[in-house]
């Protein structure tokens, strides 16, 4: 079988030559990482040839020129730029590989290389199934991973924009996308809970906790009353946190959310606030007039005395032992 490479040589090419490759998949570049392997190569040279393609261009009274498209190698492509490097080590493959055949081999040098992000490898899968015509089974089976993986991974992009760039940001890892994917159809409890793993900075188990809270409410809620709804609303904004309430056939429960001790001691700190503001009234008050001493309660009005029918008054007359004798 033929090799795909030309000569499986290695050449040196100016790097001024080098075309990026179009159907690059990785679209952020860590600036820091770049100028450390910037570093290394001043020190060391590049050690991992690129790999390209070569193209021989006929251009009207300069004759043939050749170019060369990058398919795998661009961070090193930059950090030798950024290196000051005039030429670096690749190897050619031959010209006629085809658009899907490059953003293949783009896909795969990254991804054994783990630089992508999830965005960028969503976006790259959803080319090849896009654009390529590919099936899930079949972009599995080119990259080394499962039809459920690329399934996965391409529902990422139905996230709302602000999510993924917080995804490809690293504000938050790919864990946190599957329970806020659980919430695609409630788009309010999903910005919440996105809110929630971004300030409070969740795990994934606690939020997928959350999600699958959130998504049993609909059904919960149609058990509890309006006054009760609201007072749970109310309840929530009020701790600045999630709270349920569960009815029972007697009474029922409230449910209160915590991450963190932090956070229980915020809503002990908001209870404690809430009852110095609103005190519960004291069995016992003090009077002076007709003021009231701060804190008190009003104290019963004096008793008066209890009148006794004079009936009931002869009757009892008559037992008293006043009207006995020995």
């Amino acid at each position: 079988m033929a090799s795909p490479y030309q000569s499986d040589s290695i050449f040196w090419v100016e790097v001024d030559r080098i075309k990026p490759n179009p159907f690059q998949p990785r679209k952020v570049f860590d600036e820091m990482a770049l100028a450390s392997l910037a570093e290394s190569i001043r020190q060391y040279g590049v050690l991992q040839p690129l790999t390209v393609t070569r193209k021989e261009i006929e251009r009207p009274e300069q004759g043939i020129f050749v170019e060369y498209e990058l398919i795998a190698g661009e961070r090193r492509l930059r950090a030798a730029k950024l290196a000051g490097i005039a030429a670096v080590p690749v190897v050619i493959r031959n010209g006629e590989d085809d658009d899907r055949m490059k953003l293949e081999i783009a896909i795969i040098e990254n991804l054994q290389r783990e630089d992508l992000n999830p965005i960028d490898r969503a976006i790259a899968f959803s080319r090849l199934a896009n654009e390529f015509g590919l099936k899930h089974a079949e972009i599995g089976k080119r990259v080394g991973k499962s039809r459920e993986y690329v399934s996965n991974t391409l529902r990422i992009l139905q996230l709302p924009q602000e999510m993924r760039d917080a995804l490809a940001a690293g504000d938050i890892n790919e864990g946190h996308t599957r329970p806020l994917l659980m919430l695609i159809d409630r788009p309010d409890e999903q910005k919440t809970l996105f809110t929630e793993i971004v300030t409070r900075k969740l795990t994934v188990r606690d939020s997928e906790q959350v999600a699958r809270r959130i998504a049993t409410d609909k059904v919960r809620k149609t058990d509890l009353t309006p006054e009760l709804l609201l007072l749970e609303r109310e309840l929530t904004e009020k701790l600045g946190t999630r709270v349920r309430i569960e009815k029972k056939e007697q009474g029922g429960k409230v449910l209160i959310d915590f991450f963190s001790v932090d956070d229980l001691a915020h809503i002990r700190s908001m209870l404690a606030h809430t009852q110095v503001a609103h005190p519960v009234p004291s069995m016992k008050a003090v009077a002076e007039g007709d003021a009231l001493v701060a804190g008190e309660t009003p104290s019963a009005a004096p008793e008066e005395p209890i009148k006794i029918p004079e009936q009931q008054k002869e009757d009892d007359d008559l037992y008293s032992i006043k009207n006995f004798s020995v």
